[in-house]
């Protein structure tokens, strides 16, 4: 073929081989070794489609959409930044896909929450990762202590702990993210309804404050309040202690507990291949049927609506919700597949969180559910540093009031309402 005839096909969206190239876009820099191994697979698999790898991140995927150049496809963290297609109708309807039909019912609530367009499936979850208390087996079993399932049972562990010469929880208090996905939202998740919360802030909209129906300041109060509480229990210089300190510190035992995700586990290991690690939702009340752990959507899949290779992308989506692939992908990230039937992880260390799991007991986190011109993690670690809760949620019902008033978009609390709100 001649340089001119390859980049005629290039350009028409088909490689060297004659066969449809699509782009593929993947956010998850530590599991490219395992995409790239199944877009391989899939390319030897037949000999109609070319998948080529794109990982130039969220911020050029978000150009591509202005151009008008998009991604054939996507599988991303499905957050407020990516989220705001959806909301846009930006991305092709997927609700007649095999890969829809898989789908566990109960996640639809945690899509939605993100924002929707009318009528349509625009993004389905691929992975779904669960966080709660790491906490190491050993120490509680030589302290004769079980796992929690009230928050005066989670106290008396403290006590017991700290009475034995143990840290209780390891704080890196220093990170604000660390503060907003561990202690500000298992304390907030652990007792509040995170979905009704929303749906009702979102009604409120710019009459949120003291006198609203629903408000930060009611609802967020004593769960933060009790977070105040737990952060006696940590070791002394959580201040200063940042992310990588914290792993550091917990593979070396120097603390019982640990308010971090499954992505931990893996730096952990490093210290300490061997350590026996476990995990439990962080009991906020008294009742143990109120139980949860934090969810997020990791991974979700989406077509844009501008891609011109419709019928190739689809096909592709296909192949990676098979079971064999999205159930491999999940196992090998410590994740959970959101497809119906899918076993759990089998890594020991997340097994405390499976039953919750299995039986819809979750929730997405808080932090995550605002748009990014409320800073929400900043306000968490000011929380956790000691500022005045009362304050703190005062100014966040201020925050959320106006952006409501300043926001275009009547129904879904979107990072792109922030932004034209802000211009």
């Amino acid at each position: 073929m001649s340089l001119l005839a390859l980049a005629g096909a290039l350009l028409a969206g088909c490689s060297a081989d004659g066969r449809e190239t699509i782009r593929f876009t993947f956010s998850k820099r530590e599991a490219l070794d395992f995409m790239n191994q199944l877009v391989s697979d899939y390319n030897a698999s037949q000999d109609r489609v070319r998948v080529e790898m794109d990982t130039s991140g969220v911020d050029v995927v978000s150009a591509s959409f202005v151009r008008g150049n998009p991604p054939d496809i996507m599988l991303a963290n499905y957050n407020y930044e990516v989220a705001r297609f959806v909301d846009r109708c930006a991305l092709s309807d997927l609700s007649d896909t095999e890969a829809a039909s898989t789908v566990r019912d109960d996640l639809d609530v945690l899509m939605a929450q993100y924002g929707s367009c009318e009528g349509r499936t625009s993004a389905l979850p691929y992975s779904v990762m669960a966080s709660s208390v790491i906490y190491n087996r050993a120490i509680f079993e030589e302290n004769g202590l079980d796992v929690p399932q009230t928050w005066d049972e989670l106290i008396a562990v403290c006590d017991a702990l700290e009475a034995a010469g143990v840290t209780p929880f390891y704080a890196t208090f220093k990170d604000d993210w660390t503060v907003a996905q561990g202690w500000y939202d298992y304390a907030i998740g652990g007792s509040v309804d995170v979905v009704d919360f929303f749906n009702q802030l979102a009604e409120e909209g710019a009459d949120v404050g003291a006198g609203s129906a629903v408000s930060f300041q009611d609802q967020f109060a004593e769960p933060l309040d009790k977070m105040a509480q737990l952060t006696d229990y940590t070791n002394a210089d959580a201040d200063s202690r940042a992310y990588n300190d914290g792993n550091l510190a917990f593979a070396r035992g120097e603390a019982a507990m640990y308010l971090q995700g499954p992505w931990a586990l893996a730096e952990i290991a490093k210290t300490d291949p061997d350590l026996d690690l476990g995990t439990f939702p962080l009991p906020m009340t008294d009742d143990p049927d109120d139980l949860k752990v934090r969810v997020n959507t990791d991974l979700a899949a989406m077509i844009p609506e501008e891609s011109r290779h419709q019928d190739a992308a689809r096909d592709f989506l296909e192949f990676l919700y098979q079971p064999e692939n999205i159930e491999a992908y999940n196992e090998s990230q410590l994740g959970f597949a959101p497809t119906e039937g899918a076993p759990p992880p089998s890594d020991p260390r997340v097994e405390g969180m499976i039953a919750y799991y299995d039986e819809g007991s979750f929730y997405q986190g808080p932090s995550v559910l605002v748009p990014k011109t409320i800073p929400v993690f900043s306000y968490a670690q000011a929380l956790a540093l000691g500022a005045d809760t009362e304050a703190t949620l005062r100014t966040m019902d201020t925050d959320w009031a106006r952006l409501a008033f300043r926001s275009p978009l009547p129904s879904s609390e979107t990072d792109a309402q922030g932004e034209e709100a802000t211009q």
